[in-house]
């Protein structure tokens, strides 16, 4: 059930972490921000994925009898954790380093008189 939550929410959230990188360009980027948005996208893509849909297949394919309920427990529980995960790096992303012409606003030039 925590799954159809969080998978939905985890997909948009780490397409659009990419533009944490907008205020510093790529280049200028601080090393942390690069390395939790690697981070990020390996989370949604090979291994969060995989993970997920394994423990969630495991979770339903292991035998309905009750010396395979632990295991299918624990299954079950892991399975919303890659896209949980990726959640909370998402949120809890690092600064960028501002690039020059984000940080000095563009002045003016007005009459005085």
């Amino acid at each position: 059930m925590l799954l159809t939550v969080l998978g939905p929410m985890a997909l948009p959230a780490a397409a659009m972490s990419v533009m944490a990188t907008d205020s510093c360009g790529p280049d200028d980027c601080s090393q942390a921000l690069t390395t939790a948005l690697d981070v990020v996208h390996r989370g949604t893509t090979a291994l969060g994925g995989v993970l997920t849909f394994c423990a969630w297949l495991v979770s339903w394919l292991l035998p309905w009898r009750s010396r395979w309920s632990v295991p299918r427990a624990w299954a079950a529980a892991l399975s919303p954790l890659p896209p949980l995960f990726v959640i909370l790096l998402v949120f809890d992303l690092p600064e960028g380093q501002p690039s020059r012409t984000a940080s000095s606003p563009a002045r003016l030039a007005l009459p005085h008189g």
